[in-house]
């Protein structure tokens, strides 16, 4: 069990002991429970520039660079999940709207949008696909598998973290970027040109604000700028 887990095990028995105490029954001490210390989860993502190298990584003139790059661009232009992107069908994606759906965790459904340029990339890609099968990234094909069932050829989860873990180190990015840090690259990158947070949440599929409020740094900073701005003291 992990320790967060634990952690909320820990403090919903303390709860729970607070309240046999409150009636009277003679029990152990809450405070004699200690809640264990996690591991500081700083949150990572990658500036302009460090994004620019990453996405310059794969190049077309080799084998999959257009299909790795069309999975960047998507990774950061959306914010999808990894299991949101590997699970995408051709036919989901609308490259003349520029947007699609998806079901997120929890079973919750919400639209994507694509930036011009991920969908550029993204019809490359395509067009440059000569098989039929369903799945919008496929991994590599032998020449002797045909015919094979759409999720035998699909791309999995753990090749697209392998594939930017591959790019990111070719970019020599002092970041351990991960297909999630594209995720959080994404919203960083909105909430910096103005978006707000509450459509940053519905952009990312998070049931909570809560969760959106994770990326405070970009909001705070962007606070300050206001208040040295516009407060009349800093005039």
């Amino acid at each position: 069990m992990k320790l967060v887990t634990q952690g909320y095990y820990i403090i919903a028995l303390r709860s729970f002991l607070k309240w046999l105490i409150k009636n009277d029954m003679k029990v152990m001490q809450p405070e004699k429970l200690d809640v264990p210390k996690v591991k500081d989860h700083s949150l990572k993502f990658l500036d302009e520039t460090q994004m620019h190298r990453l996405l310059n990584q794969p190049l077309n003139s080799e084998k999959n660079g257009l299909r790795d790059r069309s999975i960047l661009e998507l990774l950061f232009s959306t914010g999808l999940r990894v299991s949101e992107l590997v699970s995408l069908n051709r036919e989901q994606i609308n490259l003349r709207t520029r947007e699609f759906g998806v079901i997120g965790k929890g079973g919750r459904s919400r639209v994507v949008f694509i930036s011009r340029q991920a969908a550029e990339w993204v019809d490359k890609y395509l067009k440059s696909r000569v098989d039929q099968y369903k799945p919008l990234f496929i991994r590599d094909l032998r020449p002797k598998e045909i015919a094979l069932d759409d999720e035998k050829v699909r791309l999995t989860s753990r090749s697209v973290q392998r594939l930017v873990k591959k790019y990111v180190r070719q970019a020599n990015l002092p970041v351990a970027a991960t297909p999630h840090t594209l995720r959080h690259s994404m919203a960083t990158d909105l909430l910096r040109s103005g978006a707000d947070l509450r459509s940053v949440q519905e952009l990312l599929g998070h049931k909570n604000i809560a969760t959106t409020q994770i990326y405070t740094h970009v909001t705070d900073a962007r606070l300050r700028e206001i208040h040295e701005k516009f407060h009349s003291g800093n005039k």
